[in-house]
């Protein structure tokens, strides 16, 4: 099990940017894959991105079509920290951004993870 802590939200306009960054404890966070999800009131969690655990073969990033080329996840395991970097913000972006940690082969669906941060919330003004 791992703990994970998000960080980084909150008010923007339309077109900045904003770096979320998800803490985790534990000495296993490399073997983990982490992904990013994001929820509005009343709507189902949505996927946004995942990369997958260190020594997979390239960066194994995979992103939602609705921000791919805007945002960008990385990880740093010396850090135990992985990051969300999300540019050309749109008003539609805004939610809840959750951090989850999943086993080798997580992709897109929450069910796929097994630990998740309690969330942080990003608000995008027109």
């Amino acid at each position: 099990q791992v703990q994970l802590v998000e960080s980084g939200g909150g008010l923007v306009q339309a077109g900045g940017s904003l770096r979320l960054a998800c803490a985790a404890s534990g000495r296993t966070f490399r073997t983990y894959a982490m992904g990013w999800f994001r929820q509005v009131p009343g709507k189902e969690r949505e996927f946004v991105g995942r990369i997958n655990y260190s020594g997979w073969r390239g960066d194994g990033t995979l992103y939602a079509d609705s921000v791919k080329d805007r945002f960008t996840i990385s990880r740093d395991n010396a850090k135990n920290t992985v990051y969300l970097q999300m540019n050309s913000l749109k008003p539609e972006d805004t939610a809840v951004y959750f951090c989850a940690a999943g086993p080798y082969g997580a992709r897109g669906a929450p069910s796929d993870y097994t630990d998740w941060g309690q969330g942080t919330q990003v608000t995008v003004s027109s």
